[in-house]
């Protein structure tokens, strides 16, 4: 089966200074896909890289190809906007449109493109919602604003809104980092179903997480896809020394 995203000697650079080398990483649809590494290990530049976020960075370059379904998203012609929509993003922190409802903030996307049907944004706002697993929580009070959503709630906010626009891959970088063990165990059970409707790659420092939730591990370590494959085997088995002491926790 031909992989959703396939990366191919993706290097990244800040200047002169090369951040990412040469990774080549397939990811397949409707698994889970964790990047784990110690801080500045390059995880989350590879991560941005999937939806063009180092385009809004001065002096960032991407070489190499990023394939989804088919089309290089670094490719001549290719709209980085239209193919952020493609690509959906969820932070380390809860970042809710703070001006704006729960309602408004899961259907900004479609409003942006265009949708005014009312009809059809509450019916893409309650499927999102429950996507979310937020919809039984929030449904009495989306004319209310966001901001007054506990943090757990204000993550899945933000998930609702990035599945919105059906996006065909799910980036989440950290996205329990900031939050209590129940949230986070919420949102750790909410993306065995997420993979149902999408892709997820997640960036985590957490070992046991990464564990937990997600069928492929990738290893990077100082800029270098270190070592990729079934979660069971990075961490039962792996096949390098360096993933071995990681994951066993001699260093990171």
């Amino acid at each position: 089966m031909s992989p959703l995203l396939s990366a191919r000697e993706v290097s990244i650079f800040y200047g002169s200074n090369e951040a990412v080398k040469k990774v080549n990483l397939d990811v397949q649809r409707g698994t889970v896909n964790a990047l784990i590494g110690p801080s500045g290990c390059g995880k989350t530049t590879f991560l941005r890289a999937i939806n063009r976020m180092h385009d809004l960075t001065p002096g960032a370059r991407v070489t190499g190809h990023i394939v989804l379904d088919g089309q290089d998203i670094y490719g001549p012609g290719v709209d980085p906007v239209a193919m952020r929509r493609r690509v959906g993003m969820v932070f380390q922190k809860p970042n809710p449109f703070p001006t704006m409802s729960v309602f408004d903030n899961v259907v900004a996307g479609l409003k942006l493109a265009g949708v005014r049907n009312r009809d059809q944004l509450m019916q893409v706002a309650e499927r999102s919602l429950r996507g979310a697993a937020l919809w039984d929580e929030v449904s009495g009070r989306l004319n209310t604003p966001a901001t007054g959503l506990s943090g757990g709630q204000q993550q899945r906010l933000c998930i609702a809104r990035a599945l919105a626009v059906e996006p065909e891959i799910l980036l989440m970088d950290e996205p329990t980092s900031a939050l209590d063990p129940a949230s986070t165990a919420k949102i750790e059970d909410l993306m065995g179903e997420l993979k149902k409707m999408t892709t997820i790659v997640i960036v985590t420092h957490n070992m046991h997480q990464a564990a937990r939730v997600s069928d492929t591990t990738s290893f990077f370590l100082v800029g270098d896809l270190v070592e990729h494959g079934p979660t069971a085997q990075i961490f039962q088995s792996p096949k390098d020394e360096r993933t071995e002491a990681y994951v066993s926790g001699r260093f990171g």
